[in-house]
């Protein structure tokens, strides 16, 4: 009868396993078998954190951008005499592409999306133009306007977006969005009477800049349709930053001269401003950061809700630093004017509702499908 060989016999009996075998019986450390996170190579910043305060910490981080790009161009352009809005917007542009650049090909925030044809270049060309109009305006504003009346002149988007809707797309919203409408533009009537500081030119630019913007978000929703030309807001942002900077170039050379040679020259005497240069292009990038984030980690909706909150809090916080003044019946335009702003987005979500709700009680088969259209169009 031929006696079992036990594990130790076979492994002893193999040719290739007697160069490395010892005297001792040697054990063999099997490594753990990685999770699904780290084969992938999937790590989320602050994965550590617990998910209630990463979102904190990330609604913070959106008030201190947004907030903070706004006073250091006030700043800037107003008390630091730095009087370059074009060149200070090109500035934000390059700092947008280079940090895309690098969030995108290296520390892979999202997934990189290139341009599939000519005609989808153009169109992003089409926006980046828009979006320069509008940044430069907005800029331009602060050098004559207060933080607090440009944030409530600002508030007004909404006004705008449905009136370039109507023109544009033929879009008609129900008769309770444009009742909401009426306290918005009220309001801003009531505070541009009543604000101490105000300037015609001024005035004009910040609502070129905030129809730019409404302009831009209902161009954005024709031009990028189809699934297969959009674009990811972030890369989005990588392609559209260096055709601003492209744009801009050409104008900031015949408006404001040379203005990087004025701008190497005064940083030679005065360091500072090379801090507040660099700064401040960072900090418009954040924004365009913290702006993905709040809508990935809550939703657009938290984003507006948050969006009418930072206009209130930037126009008190810029009342406390650079003391201008404000009346009681400016302060009440700007309230009316949020307050308005809010019960368009209720407005909207209702009709929004009431429509889907319509579908699905005449269409049930149809109701489901055309829900996740309209959801998935809305997170490009």
């Amino acid at each position: 009868m031929v006696e079992a060989q036990t594990w130790t016999t076979r492994r002893m009996s193999n040719p290739r396993l007697e160069s490395t075998a010892t005297a001792d019986h040697q054990l063999l450390d099997i490594p753990a078998t990685p999770t699904a996170e780290v084969r992938n190579g999937i790590y989320s910043v602050g994965s550590h954190l617990s998910p209630n305060l990463l979102t904190a910490l990330i609604i913070a981080s959106w008030f201190m951008s947004n907030i903070g790009v706004l006073l250091l161009n006030k700043y800037l352009l107003s008390f630091y005499g730095y009087r370059y809005p074009i060149f200070l917007t090109m500035l934000h542009m390059i700092s947008c592409a280079c940090y895309s650049y690098v969030a995108i090909n290296f520390l892979e925030i999202v997934p990189r999306q290139h341009i599939l044809s000519r005609k989808q270049f153009f169109k992003i060309f089409a926006l980046s133009a828009i979006f320069c109009f509008s940044v430069v305006c907005g800029n331009t504003s602060l050098r004559y306007i207060p933080v607090s009346f440009n944030q409530a002149i600002g508030a007004t988007t909404p006004f705008f977006t449905a009136i370039f809707a109507f023109l544009i797309t033929c879009k008609k919203e129900s008769a309770e969005v444009y009742c909401a409408l009426l306290p918005v533009v009220f309001g801003i009537v009531l505070a541009s009477n009543s604000e101490p500081l105000f300037n015609l030119f001024g005035f004009l630019v910040c609502v070129g800049s905030t129809a730019g913007r409404a302009l831009k978000s209902v161009v954005q929703g024709i031009l990028l349709t189809s699934e297969a030309e959009k674009l990811h807001s972030m890369n989005l942002l990588l392609y559209m930053a260096p055709m601003a900077a492209m744009i801009l170039l050409p104008f900031t050379l015949y408006i404001e001269g040379n203005v990087a040679r004025i701008t190497l020259e005064k940083a030679k005497t005065d360091s500072f401003i090379v801090f507040l240069l660099v700064g401040n292009a960072t900090v418009a990038y954040l924004v365009n950061l913290t702006n993905f984030l709040v809508t990935k980690h809550t939703s657009a909706l938290t984003l507006q809700v948050l969006g009418n909150a930072k206009a209130a809090l930037a126009a008190f916080v810029s009342v406390m630093i650079f003391k201008n003044p404000v009346t009681v019946m400016g302060m009440a335009g700007f309230a009316v004017t949020i307050m308005g702003v809010v019960l368009y987005s209720e407005a909207k979500k209702r009709s929004k509702l009431k429509s889907e709700f319509g579908w699905a009680v005449r269409l049930p088969a149809v109701s489901v499908k055309i829900a996740v259209t309209v959801r998935l169009d809305t997170v490009a």
